[in-house]
This record gives C-alpha cells, structure tokens and sequence, in this order.
C-alpha cells in the first residue's frame, strides 16, 4: 500500500527511500513510517511519560548502523530515539517481521 504524500507548510515533503546499506542488525526491528508499534516498558523522557502497553505510529524511521524511531503515542506523547528495546511491532507489522524472520 503506498503512503500518501506528507503536506508540509511549504507544501508536499518528499518521502526518502532506505540507503542500501541500512540494513537492521540481527536483533534490531526494521520498521516502516505508519506502522504500529507498541512500548515494551514505561519510557521515561523529560518532556513525556509513557507507560508500557501504549500504542502509537512510527513517524520516523532512520539510521545506518542504529535504527532508530520517532514515535507517535495514541496518549499524545511523541518520543523519538527509540528502538528495539522500547517498543515492538504489532498487527500488520509484527506478522510481516515475523515473516522476515523465518526466511533468514
């Protein structure tokens, strides 16, 4: 299903492709913008508080070497800098890294 464009205030932003050589370690997640994702323990930042079982929607998927996410909570908390030892995938997400990891 492709993503609809994102609209910026100075109009459509564009939406950059993976670099081929970000591929996730072995026991990172690989993510996409739009999935869902929900924390594996109370995530503790000075501007928000999170408590585990929160849902939310990856916002930003970036990095080389450290895949990393923005998050936005369904609480309304926006948390960036997290990765595999803060949240995990879940619907759709969950079975589609479930399904890379049984090809591996």
């Amino acid at each position: 299903m492709r993503q609809p464009p994102l609209i910026g205030q100075n109009g459509p932003v564009p939406i950059w492709k993976p670099h081929s050589l970000s591929a996730p370690h072995a026991d990172q997640i690989d993510l996409r913008i739009g999935d869902r994702v929900r924390a594996t323990g109370d995530i503790e930042r000075p501007d928000a508080v999170v408590a585990a079982g929160t849902e939310g929607k990856v916002l930003l998927a970036n990095g080389f070497n450290w895949q990393r996410y923005r998050v936005l909570f369904d609480d309304g908390a926006e948390v960036g800098d997290l990765d595999h030892r803060t949240i995990e995938p879940i619907g759709r997400s969950a079975k589609r890294a479930a399904k890379r990891a049984a090809r591996r």
